[in-house]
């Protein structure tokens, strides 16, 4: 089959869509949704490219939404790069994230982490802030994964960033520890609670499949997805409440309807690291309503 016809069969299935600013509602409500969400991802933060105005700009136009926003759930990738950086320049990443968040934004944020707030240098193993502990003390995260209530839906927000089995590079993935977190979760959660799940690295998408001159087969690399992904899915089915999954990390726009599970990946604040648009997706975020009986209706905005 050529390649324009299995993107062709696909879209028709409403598994992909790259168009910006296009809503993938789930249905059309009259009633008053219990909560509003700005889901924003991959901000990529430094002091270049003008991103510290753009990221202000993305954060202006969140807060002028109305209704408002009541919360901002940010996917990872939090500032521009950690990995093999040295200690001053995370600093002034830092620095900037939260002089930002602190004059700009009004709307509390949750995080997960994603690959590019872990610092991965090999020759500081020994330090304390080596890995995940430096993100999380600027986020004061005790955990890297947790769950919260609000309005009667259910978060969960997962580390889907791991050392891959050579210890120099990353694959998404839960570990053993953490799946069986994940599965008393949803145990613990009573059945007529929707639940929304947040990944920096998608649990599932079909993003992967926009590459240029494939011949005969797609390359999926471990760290562009969840390597554990069959595992997740057949937990999921278990619990009929989990509703949606919302990632990041591929910079690209799609959505994924499986076992009744919605997967969204959603596009970058940051575009294409502040250098325009990632193939056809713009700079954006996702706007979600969420509804008492576990629907929603959301929608990619550009900014």
């Amino acid at each position: 089959m050529k390649r324009r016809s299995v993107l062709k069969s696909i879209g028709g299935i409403g598994g992909l869509l790259l168009a910006p600013s296009i809503s993938f509602g789930s249905s059309s409500h009259e009633k008053k949704p219990v909560l509003r969400i700005a889901h924003l991802t991959d901000i990529h933060l430094k002091n270049h490219l003008d991103a510290p105005a753009r990221y202000t700009k993305c954060l202006h136009h969140v807060q002028q939404q109305s209704p408002k926003a009541d919360l901002i759930l940010n996917g990872g990738d939090i500032v521009f790069d950690m990995n093999k950086e040295q200690l001053s320049t995370i600093n002034d990443q830092w620095k900037l994230t939260h002089h930002i968040l602190q004059q700009e934004c009004s709307i509390p944020v949750k995080y997960c982490l994603g690959n590019h707030d872990i610092w991965w240098d090999e020759s500081n193993k020994g330090q304390a802030i080596y890995g995940k502990q430096y993100a999380m003390d600027q986020l004061h995260l005790s955990n890297p994964y947790y769950s919260f209530s609000k309005n009667g839906w259910k978060f969960i927000l997962l580390d889907s960033v791991h050392l891959d089995i050579d210890g120099t590079w990353y694959i998404g993935k839960l570990g053993d520890a953490q799946f069986s977190w994940l599965e008393n979760e949803l145990k613990n959660t009573p059945s007529n609670v929707p639940v929304l799940i947040m990944s920096h690295i998608p649990i599932l998408t079909a993003t992967l499949m926009i590459e240029d001159d494939i011949v005969n087969k797609w390359q999926m690399l471990g760290g562009d997805m969840h390597t554990d992904t069959a595992k997740i899915i057949k937990l999921f089915y278990q619990y009929p409440n989990v509703k949606l999954c919302l990632s990041g990390h591929i910079h690209l726009r799609d959505k994924v309807v499986y076992n009744g599970v919605t997967y969204i990946c959603n596009g970058a604040v940051s575009g294409a690291w502040w250098n325009g648009n990632k193939r056809e997706t713009a700079p954006g975020y996702g706007l979600l309503d969420l509804y008492a009986d576990g629907t929603f209706d959301e929608s990619y905005v550009n900014y």
